[in-house]
């Protein structure tokens, strides 16, 4: 099973999070980005933009941050953390 914690921070604190699962048989990367775009469509929010640094970050973590800079629209909170808290096991 493939699960990805995805909250929102403002002013250091919690203001909402969701878990999306994904039990297919998708790659890793696209599992990634179906669960933002699930979480995204939870929060009514638009999908943010991979900058470099949520690449780099991304792949030494398996969790990054979405600031303001990530999004076209501006957004009333200070970023959108995700974080991979379980993976398939192969």
């Amino acid at each position: 099973m493939f699960r990805m914690w995805c909250k929102i921070i403002n002013n250091n604190r919690l203001v909402n999070d969701t878990t999306i699962e994904d039990a297919s048989d998708l790659n890793r990367t696209r599992k990634i980005y179906a669960a933002l775009s699930a979480a995204c469509q939870q929060f009514d929010l638009p999908v943010p933009i991979w900058l470099n640094s949520n690449i780099e970050e991304f792949k030494k973590t398996s969790k990054t941050r979405f600031r303001a800079d990530s999004f076209i629209e501006k957004i009333p909170f200070d970023y959108l953390e995700i974080h991979v808290i379980e993976e398939d096991i192969c």
